[in-house]
């Protein structure tokens, strides 16, 4: 893996970076729906938690960290079907 590969796996993917275009409906959203709330804040955790062990700050292995990513994958989904509808 080259440096600019590692430097992208280390970006944060938060949704207001993912989908920048729905920035005032995941506003609105968030104080408006419980459930899209919900959503929001596991992402944002999984999120984190991804970015913690792609730059080693907590360690795991990596069947570990590609469950993360396909949890984050797969609520990313979910946010983009509640956004665009």
């Amino acid at each position: 893996m080259n440096f600019t590969e590692k430097r992208s796996m280390e970006k944060h993917h938060d949704i207001l970076h993912e989908f920048p275009e729905f920035k005032e409906k995941i506003t609105a959203l968030k104080t408006s729906d419980a459930h899209f709330r919900k959503l929001f804040d596991e992402y944002h955790e999984l999120d984190h938690a991804v970015h913690r062990a792609e730059t080693n700050t907590e360690p795991t292995t990596d069947v570990h960290l590609n469950e993360l990513r396909l949890k984050r994958v797969q609520l990313k989904d979910q946010i983009y079907n509640m956004l665009k509808s």
